[in-house]
């Protein structure tokens, strides 16, 4: 992730609301604890992923632009978050987080202030900047700052690990596949792909986001990926075929430093394809042994 000029502030603001609550070192994270605690609330009635589309294309073409698809509202001057329900909990779980930034973070309070609440006065660098912080508190609060990495050296270098961990916080596997890629010591990254569009004639896989911790980008460099994986890459046959469980391989991957052969694990988590990556060789003991499930 890349550093926010105001994370160590963010930081500080995130230990004071887990440690208030009393949710500091308490698993799964209570999210809702901590959201009462800041005296926000969460409306359950209004589902926003049923909201007529006419009433959210009211809102900044620049917020659309930042968020993609909307998963959360704050609305400041009601301190109410609003939520797209149809999602699953420990979705939900980061963006009432990141909804919950929003109205915490001292900063973005005192700018719509002095614009009047009026979003069209941010410029879209600023809502994109908001959305990056609201994205950062959610994730060290979701996580516990440290107590994340703590529980992480425990487990051995895998998704099944990461698995673990999203139950073991209540997170969406997506969001602790990035966290345990940021904050892993090892070489290791994640490649998502989205699913395929139904209009292609040609079976394919277009990438999605592709993250790797600092050891496997010192060793190798950008990889230049391709922009739709075809049947030719292993995992995404694994995709299209719709295979379930957790599906071990290896893949040869042009890097900065020329072909390197990777293990990966592939999981469809019924969202996305995620395949896990880490160079042959690497280290993969643990304090603690997980069953892996791979599928046939």
């Amino acid at each position: 992730m890349t550093e926010l000029p105001s994370a160590g502030d963010i930081d500080k603001i995130s230990q004071a609301i887990l440690k208030g609550s009393r949710a500091w070192g308490i698993l799964p994270t209570p999210v809702g604890k901590i959201v009462d605690f800041t005296e926000l609330v969460i409306n359950k009635q209004i589902d926003i992923s049923k909201v007529h589309e006419g009433y959210l294309q009211q809102a900044p073409e620049a917020l659309f632009r930042a968020l993609g698809k909307l998963r959360g509202l704050f609305d400041r001057s009601r301190k109410t978050i609003y939520l797209d329900l149809s999602q699953l909990p420990t979705r939900r779980n980061f963006v009432k987080l990141h909804e919950t930034g929003h109205g915490v973070l001292p900063w973005q309070q005192t700018i719509y202030e002095v614009l009047e609440d009026d979003d069209d006065s941010l410029s879209q660098h600023a809502i994109e900047e908001f959305e990056q912080e609201a994205n950062y508190f959610a994730s060290v609060t979701l996580f516990q700052h440290e107590i994340f990495f703590s529980e992480l050296k425990k487990l051995h270098l895998g998704i099944d690990a990461a698995v673990a961990l999203s139950k073991r916080f209540g997170a969406s596997l997506h969001a602790t596949l990035r966290k345990y890629i940021e904050q892993s010591p090892k070489r290791c990254a994640l490649l998502v792909l989205d699913k395929a569009s139904p209009i292609q004639s040609i079976p394919g896989f277009p990438k999605r986001n592709f993250f790797a911790s600092s050891r496997f980008l010192t060793t190798f460099g950008d990889i230049e990926w391709p922009e739709l994986f075809g049947l030719e890459w292993s995992f995404a046959k694994d995709y299209y075929s719709n295979r379930k469980g957790i599906i071990p391989g290896t893949v040869e991957i042009g890097t900065g430093n020329g072909n390197q052969c990777f293990h990966y694990q592939f999981f469809n988590n019924h969202y996305n394809g995620l395949v896990f990556l880490f160079p042959a060789g690497e280290k993969q003991s643990s304090k603690i042994d997980l069953i892996l499930t791979t599928a046939r």
